[in-house]
């Protein structure tokens, strides 16, 4: 009885995984929303949400878990950021350190703007821990579209994010 209930929960682990690596979140579509948050991390993230900032598809933008060296000149110089986009649109969050704390501080920055509306841009195999961290503490009016970012993830990455989305799962729901 031992050994079949454990291979069941490995067979269920395996198939969950298959799923997992191959049905990654895609890119959403060009609908406009309040805000843009951007957790920092994997390239092309920062990116990507100042070309839909700069595309008039939200008025604000809030890149958390910002390093507390990183100054707001610096953040502008790497990532060619003009001056007047910067002061009026962009806001540096330095409070987190991990997707947890990406949430946190998204939640926080919202209700001190008023959104209503988030685009969240992450890479795609980050994407769905993402939206589970968030979703435990983003309150249920917010709406959130997910604009994942298209990668090519290694086997140890999506291995290892395969089980952190796991674990969060298993934190939210206990």
């Amino acid at each position: 009885m031992i050994f079949r209930t454990l291979s069941l929960i490995v067979i269920v682990w395996a198939l969950g995984f298959v799923w997992f690596a191959m049905a990654l979140p895609q890119p959403a579509a060009d609908e406009r929303t309040d805000a843009i948050v951007v957790p920092t991390g994997s390239g092309g993230r920062i990116p990507q949400g100042l070309e839909l900032l700069r595309r008039d598809l939200a008025a604000t933008m809030l890149v958390t878990g910002v390093d507390v060296d990183v100054t707001p000149a610096e953040f502008a110089a790497q990532f060619e950021v003009e001056e007047q986009l910067m002061a009026c649109c962009i806001t540096l969050g330095f409070d987190a350190l991990d997707t947890r704390g990406n949430a946190q501080e998204t939640v926080e920055w919202l209700a001190a703007n008023k959104h209503k509306s988030i685009r969240l841009v992450t890479a795609d195999w980050h994407m769905r821990r993402t939206v589970v961290e968030l979703e435990s503490v983003l309150p249920d009016e917010i709406e959130l579209v997910e604009d994942a970012i298209p990668t090519e993830a290694s086997f140890p990455t999506l291995f290892t994010e395969y089980n952190k989305l796991l674990a969060a799962w298993l934190l939210h729901w206990v």
